[in-house]
C-alpha cells in the first residue's frame, strides 16, 4: 500500500539525515533549515501514522572543492526531500559566488541528469555531495556561448524568489541582538517584525538570498534555542521591485511589543499578537507558533 511505502520511505529519510549530521556534525557543513518538517517526518514514523508531513525537509550541504591554482571554493548544496524520495530523486540546487548564472544552470542540469541516472530508488545523497566535490570546480572556468544557452535555461534564470521566513527563538532579550536583527533587516531590505521577549519570535520577507542571508547570520548568535518555525516561497516571474513589494505583508521591520507582563516585563500578550497577525493575514501561523486555535 502507499501508506506502507510513504512508512519506509520517511523512515529511509531519516535514517539519512542521521547519516548526515554524524558524518557532517558541524553547522557550516550541514544543517536542516526546516525544523518542523523534520518533527513531522520523526512524528510520522514513530506514530506509524498515515498522515504525511505537511512539507518537505530542506536541508543546506556545504562542500568545499579544490579550483587548480587557487584555493578552496564552497559549494552551496540546497537539497529538498520529495515525500517519495528515494523513489524519486532528491531536488538540489548548487550554488557559489564563483559561478556565473550560466555556468550555474548548467552545473545543475548535470547533476540533474547524474541524478536521474544513479539514483535508482536509493538514498543517494552522499554521492550527489561527491559528485558537487568532484565536478562542481570544473563549472567555474566553463566559458559558455550565449547559443549553447537553450531558451528554456534563459527563461527560468529569470525567476526571482520571494521568501518568507518565521524564526522562532526560545527568548529574545538581549539589546544588541535586538538591535542587530533590526540593522540587519534593513541593510538587507527585508520587512517583518520581531517580538522580543519569551517566547521570541521574528519574522523576515523579502528576496530569498537575502532572507537565507540574514538566518545565517542571526543563526551564528548564541542562542538557547533558535529555529524555523515555516518557510513561504514564491517564485516570482518578473521579479521586478513593484512584484517583491506587492508580495510583502509588512512595510518595514519594527519591534512589536505587546503589553508586556510578568516579572521582567517579558511575557507578551498572545492575544494581541494573534490580533496583529489576523490583520496582517497570517493568523494561520500562529498555530505553528504555539500549537493552539488562536482566539
Amino acid at each position: 500500500t502507499t501508506e506502507m511505502a510513504n512508512q519506509e520511505e520517511a523512515e529511509i529519510q531519516i535514517s539519512e539525515l542521521d547519516l548526515l549530521s554524524s558524518m557532517f556534525p558541524y553547522e557550516e557543513e550541514f544543517a536542516v533549515t526546516d525544523q518542523l518538517a523534520l518533527a513531522e517526518l520523526k512524528h510520522c514514523v514513530e506514530n506509524e501514522s498515515a498522515e504525511g508531513p505537511s512539507s518537505k525537509v530542506q536541508f543546506i550541504l556545504n562542500v568545499k572543492a579544490e579550483v587548480p591554482n587557487a584555493s578552496m571554493v564552497e559549494f552551496s548544496m540546497a537539497c529538498a526531500l520529495p515525500f517519495k524520495y528515494p523513489t524519486v530523486p532528491p531536488e538540489i540546487t548548487v550554488r557559489s559566488s564563483l559561478l556565473s548564472r550560466s555556468q550555474q544552470i548548467l552545473l545543475n542540469s548535470d547533476l540533474k541528469a547524474y541524478l536521474m541516472q544513479n539514483c535508482n530508488g536509493e538514498p543517494c545523497m552522499l554521492s550527489a555531495r561527491e559528485w558537487v566535490k568532484d565536478h562542481a570546480a570544473a563549472y567555474i572556468d566553463k566559458e559558455l556561448s550565449s547559443s549553447s544557452m537553450t531558451a528554456s535555461d534563459a527563461t527560468q534564470s529569470e525567476v526571482t524568489v520571494f521568501t518568507r521566513l518565521w524564526i522562532y527563538s526560545h527568548h529574545i532579550y538581549n539589546k544588541q541582538k535586538r538591535k542587530n536583527i533590526i540593522d540587519w533587516a534593513k541593510e538587507l531590505s527585508l520587512s517583518g517584525f520581531c517580538m522580543p521577549g519569551k517566547p521570541g519570535v521574528v519574522c523576515v520577507e523579502g528576496l530569498q538570498s537575502s532572507c537565507e542571508e540574514f538566518w545565517s547570520r542571526i543563526r551564528r548568535l548564541t542562542w538557547k534555542r533558535i529555529l524555523i518555525r515555516h518557510r513561504e516561497d514564491v517564485s516570482l516571474e518578473g521579479g521586478g521591485h513593484a512584484e517583491v513589494q506587492s508580495q510583502r505583508k509588512f512595510s518595514a521591520l519594527e519591534e512589536k511589543c505587546f503589553d508586556a507582563h510578568g516579572a521582567r516585563g517579558n511575557h507578551m500578550d498572545l492575544g494581541q499578537l494573534y490580533h496583529f497577525l489576523e490583520e496582517k493575514g497570517c493568523a494561520d501561523i500562529f498555530q505553528m507558533y504555539f500549537g493552539v486555535e488562536g482566539h
